[in-house]
Formats: structure tokens, sequence, C-alpha cells
């Protein structure tokens, strides 16, 4: 019996995009169901978190016309990593791999053939990665190659130019879900899976409709994230920067000593005023730096569910198939 395919597609406020997703989605699934690649029992699975639009309503609609198209829906808006958490918890049960993929069709669906391809030849984790930047603006490519640098100088393994349309298998699947971490962070988490892993290449296109839900202030506070969930580098700088301030302040105590024996010593407002700036500045830097890992701490110790589900269909499909 062919393997079963789950494709989780998170979603929130994609009535604009939805029909051409599940359309798009539906062939590749057809196909390789044809091709005897995968299961006629496989499916798609959006994940609705907190649409304020008709996304709930158009998924409970495909729901019911196409059998391979299922849903599950959120209280509230959790966030992208939680629906794609809550899409492969809630598929694994009954999948041998999962492919995860947002729903704007900027990312390539016909990658799918190649993830396939390479789980069949027993690679259990496959990362969809772009072949090219030519859509991105010249800000956006300079900071993502300046970050995915920097996260490698940290020490944390993510692939370049790959984001969250990756295929899991089975047990990939299981031993992801094992972290328990709530300031997730799946780029990071899935390399430190260990299984075997291959690359799918392909061109990245414009989104077919609807607006971005990723604004430049909330990836920056995704990339922050990053960076705080996997590495203690930040807090060591502090201390670095530290001893270097402290030894600064050592030269300057001398010089200023030497000056006022030697008799040159003049009032200066604004060297006064360029000290008090630097070190209340450095302080401030250092406090903020400290409290983003106090509060990720108390995120953590609170043990809070990472999500509450309101209804969802895939279960009562898959076992009565």
């Amino acid at each position: 019996m062919e393997d079963i395919l789950t494709i989780v597609v998170p979603c929130y406020n994609e009535e604009e995009v939805l029909p051409e997703t599940v359309k798009e989605l539906g062939v590749i699934l057809n196909d390789l169901v044809r091709q005897e690649k995968i299961s006629e029992r496989s499916k798609i699975l959006f994940v609705n978190d907190g649409s304020k639009d008709r996304t709930w309503e158009l998924i409970s609609e495909y729901s019911e016309k196409y059998p391979y198209v299922t849903g599950l829906k959120f209280t509230r808006n959790y966030g992208h990593q939680n629906a794609l958490l809550a899409g492969m918890k809630t598929a694994v049960k009954f999948s041998d791999m999962i492919i995860t993929i947002d729903a704007d069709l900027q990312d390539d669906v016909n990658a799918i053939y190649q993830m396939v391809d390479q789980y069949l030849d027993g690679v259990d984790v496959v990362y969809g990665v772009r072949n090219s930047r030519d859509t991105d603006t010249f800000f956006k490519k300079r900071t993502a190659l300046a970050y995915y640098g920097l996260m490698k100088k940290l020490g944390v393994n993510l692939v370049p130019d790959s984001a969250d349309y990756r295929l899991l298998s089975k047990r990939a699947t299981e031993a992801l879900l094992q972290y328990q971490e709530r300031n997730l962070f799946l780029r990071g988490m899935v390399p430190l899976v260990g299984y075997r892993s291959a690359k799918a290449y392909y061109p990245r296109k414009e989104r077919f409709a609807g607006k971005s839900k990723y604004p430049l202030g909330k990836m920056l506070h995704f990339a922050l994230d990053g960076i705080t969930s996997f590495s203690i580098a930040p807090i060591q700088l502090i201390l670095i920067l530290g001893i270097i301030t402290t030894t600064i302040s050592i030269l300057m105590m001398v010089y200023v000593l030497i000056e006022k024996i030697l008799g040159h010593v003049i009032s200066g407002w604004s060297s006064l005023m360029i000290s008090i700036w630097l070190l209340g500045g450095i302080q401030l830097i250092s406090v903020s730096v400290i409290g983003e890992y106090v509060g990720k701490i108390f995120t953590e110790v609170k043990h809070r569910p990472r999500y509450n589900i309101e209804d969802e269909n895939y279960s009562m499909k898959m076992e009565k198939d």
C-alpha cells in the first residue's frame, strides 16, 4: 500500500488565494495518486489560524466538496509556527510523510514531486530551497544574507534560503514534536532532528493574491526569536561589552589624573555628556537583551498550551477512509 501524504497549509486571512491554493494542491495530490506514489487516502489539511475573513467558511465548503480537503480551526490567532505544529501533530497519527507549505503560492507546488521522490528514496527530511532571490527587494536580499551569516557564526544550523516549505517523514515529525519549547523557531529546530536530509530547489514567485502576513516589524521579531531561542551569544556579548567599557573607563581615569597633575584640566561639558549617553545606552541595551531571555523563561515555565482547537475534521475523514 502506498504511503499517505498530508500537506499542512497554515492560513490567516487567505480568502483571496484559497480557491487557487485548493486547485493547485489538488492537482498535485491527484497526480501523485495516479502515479501510485502516494495513497489515495492522502489529504490537504488547512489550519485556520484565527482568520477574520471567510477563510474558515471556504475551507468548510471545500471540505464538503472534495474528499481530500480537511480543516482545523484555532479558537483565535496563535501564530504561523503554532499553526504548522498543530497541523503536523494532528496529521502524524495517520501520515507516513507530511509536507508544510504556505497558502500564498509563492513556493512552487511542483517541488512537491521532488520531495516525494526523495522521500521514496529513503530521505526523512527534504528542505524546499529557493534557487534565487530575484523576487526580493535589494534590502530584503541583503538583510537575509546577513541574517544567515550571523546565525552561522552563532552556531545555529539553518538551511540558507529555506523557510517552512519542507517534507518530514513520520519518524522525523514524531522526533520534532518531542521538542516542547513555546518559543518556536521551526527553521532552527528541524535540523536538530538529525535524520537523513536532502534539498529540493525551486523558483519563488510573487504572491498569487492578498497581502504578506509578515511585514518588516514581524520579520524582525521573528529573526530575534531565532537568535535568542538558539544562542546565548548576545548575553556573552554583553560581558565583552562590559569588559571593553571598563577598560576604556580605567584608561580615561588615568588620562584625567595625568591631566590634573600637569594642570591641563578644563571643565568639559561635551565629554561629560558623551560619557553619560554612552554608558546609559550600553546599560539600556544590556538590560533589554537580558530581559528578552528572562521573558522567554517566563513564557516557558508557565506551560500554557501552545494553541486551542475549536474544530477539526481531518481525523474523522481519515478514520472513515
